[in-house]
């Protein structure tokens, strides 16, 4: 698969990195190393998919030039939009022409994420009740000096979308409306700090933060069988998925752990699926249409 990379910013180079031999050239307006200033620059005949890594403003323009083109497409999350139907009109081409527009949401490559959606789907835990979710870095002033990133949600579309996509991606979709709890801007003109929650079964709650200066995620699961724990992720390591298996009618439960220290190796999984999907061509715009929804009820409840 030949590809390109549009957008060489530090994501765009983890993209480019990973394409490995199948990159064939980059396309970006500000940097000198790429070879071409705009994808129309970039010759048709050179490449098969783009893996678009841009500021959000900039991916509705280049993912339909792309997909018009009948050129696979991995764009970075989050796929945004005012306005509905576009998502759907990208969603309509890409089938139309027989190409995929897949939107990276590496995290759900996470070895122990993949783990618990395994022990899910075995049913051993039994009814889960309450699921709680926290993801901090301390991105606060990189956000705020950055010429595009300290807009519109701030952390909630950039952390807060990964942790709906897990929602997805291990529950499905919740049966009731999201409830905010919080929403701050301590240092940001965006907000840095978010919490909310789905009050349904299973409860789910969300906490995210710019303002976390040692990077931390953590996952709580409690079930009727058993609680799970995710301590950290690979990128940021060690990462440790910890059981606890109920003991009746109470006392002190069996435990067992299991920690892994490697480098991330999410993105070089996200690739390979990726590339699987453009065998068989499919799309997950559906994702983005329902991610897209709960941000604008959460935005509209959040304070201006």
């Amino acid at each position: 698969m030949k590809v390109v990379v549009v957008g060489l910013g530090n994501q765009g180079k983890k993209r480019a990195k990973v394409a490995g031999s199948d990159l064939v050239a980059t396309v970006d307006p500000f940097n000198p190393e790429a070879k071409f200033k705009t994808i129309e620059e970039a010759p048709l005949n050179y490449y098969e998919a783009a893996l678009v890594c841009t500021p959000d403003v900039a991916k509705p323009k280049i993912l339909a030039y792309l997909l018009a083109n009948k050129r696979h497409v991995l764009v970075e999350k989050p796929l945004l939009s005012d306005a509905e139907h576009s998502l759907k009109e990208l969603k309509e081409l890409a089938e139309r022409n027989r190409v995929v527009c897949y939107t990276a949401y590496n995290h759900r490559f996470e070895p122990h994420l993949v783990r618990l959606k395994q022990t899910l789907e075995s049913g051993s835990l039994g009814r889960v009740y309450q699921v709680k979710f926290f993801y901090g870095n301390g991105t606060a002033r990189d956000v705020r000096n950055s010429p595009w990133r300290d807009a519109g949600l701030g952390v909630l579309a950039d952390l807060g979308s990964h942790l709906l996509d897990w929602t997805l991606f291990l529950f499905g979709k919740p049966q009731v409306p999201a409830r905010v709890w919080a929403a701050h801007r301590f240092e940001n003109r965006s907000f840095d700090h978010y919490h909310f929650s789905f009050p349904g079964s299973p409860a789910l709650d969300y906490e995210m933060t710019m303002l976390s200066w040692r990077n931390t995620f953590r996952l709580d699961l409690f079930a009727e069988n058993a609680s799970v724990h995710i301590d950290c992720l690979c990128k940021w390591g060690p990462s440790t998925f910890t059981r606890r298996t109920r003991v009746l009618p109470s006392g002190r439960p069996d435990e067992e752990s299991v920690t892994l220290v490697c480098a991330d190796p999410t993105w070089q999984a996200e690739y390979e699926h990726f590339l699987r999907l453009c065998r068989d061509p499919q799309s997950n715009i559906d994702n983005d249409l329902w991610i897209n929804e709960m941000l604008s009820d959460l935005s509209a409840q959040s304070p201006l």
